[in-house]
């Protein structure tokens, strides 16, 4: 008797369960108007009053590659093949996450007042600032393909497989951009760490150099290696530069790094959300 009253209670939690996931779905798709909406305000936000506009998402990958190709590839003696191509390919994809967990950072307190006003599902504004930069991210492929083909880099038929690492760190982003955000509400320092943490993981991310150049410091290898953002960034290289599709193995790390970071974000903004008037 007593198991047949344990399988009704499964059977009975069962549709709930279903039902509370059908309720989040049916609010994702109300809200997606608003969600491709402030993101397309940001978009026109971020280039007004420019004179040269989305221009800006081309030209400041391509400065930023030509300074540093000279101190890095002619002064430094850093010896890369196609470094100019190298070094826009990786950064170009390191800046999409850094723009997108900075942005998300700070989405909560800045929409305080529309916060304070209406219901809007919370973590529409960190996802909204991880949209948003995607949209600048490929608006900035243009200059990748620039440079490619100023280098006379022929691009392999695998660059059309790029969107599978961009994905991952998009997920990535939107995980840590939840988590950020939250943490942010409760302690506005985050926001001064963080930007030490990124400048450092910046420098643990092969942009500049290959993983090679750190294989004689254990330790600093070992930190390089297992670092998500190396995974995606030489996925990223593998697809667009030497012509290789990473295996099984590799994108099982990526997508585990990716559900990784949404799930431990997505769990931090759940329990967090609820206070976030009180902090606002």
């Amino acid at each position: 008797m007593s198991e047949d009253l344990k399988e009704k209670e499964k059977e009975q939690k069962l549709p709930q369960l279903t039902t509370h996931q059908a309720g989040q779905l049916t609010t994702f798709r109300k809200y997606l108007p608003l969600l491709t909406n402030l993101a397309g305000r940001d978009f026109k936000l971020k280039y007004r009053r420019s004179v040269l506009g989305v221009a800006w998402s081309i030209l400041n990958p391509l400065l930023m590659m030509l300074v540093l190709t000279q101190v890095f590839g002619l002064l430094l003696k850093i010896k890369v093949e196609n470094f100019p191509v190298y070094y826009i390919v990786g950064s170009s994809l390191w800046t999409f996450f850094s723009e997108a967990t900075q942005l998300s950072m700070t989405s909560v307190i800045n929409s305080a007042q529309l916060i304070k006003k209406v219901y809007i599902p919370k973590y529409i504004f960190p996802l909204e600032k991880c949209l948003f930069a995607l949209e600048n991210f490929l608006f900035s492929l243009i200059a990748v393909v620039l440079v490619m083909l100023f280098q006379r880099f022929v691009p392999s038929i695998t660059t059309l497989l790029f969107f599978i690492p961009v994905l991952y760190v998009l997920i990535f982003s939107v995980g840590i951009g939840l988590a950020l955000s939250a943490m942010t509400v409760y302690f506005r320092d985050v926001m001064h760490l963080y930007g030490i943490v990124l400048t450092i993981w910046m420098y643990i991310t092969p942009i500049l150099y290959p993983v090679e150049v750190v294989k004689d410091n254990a330790f600093v290898y070992a930190v390089v290696s297992h670092n998500p953002m190396t995974y995606y960034v030489t996925y990223f290289r593998d697809l667009l530069m030497y012509n290789t599709i990473p295996g099984l193995r590799y994108n099982l790390i990526c997508v585990g790094w990716a559900l990784l970071a949404l799930v431990i974000g997505g769990l931090i903004f759940h329990k967090a959300q609820n206070k976030f008037i009180l902090h606002l």
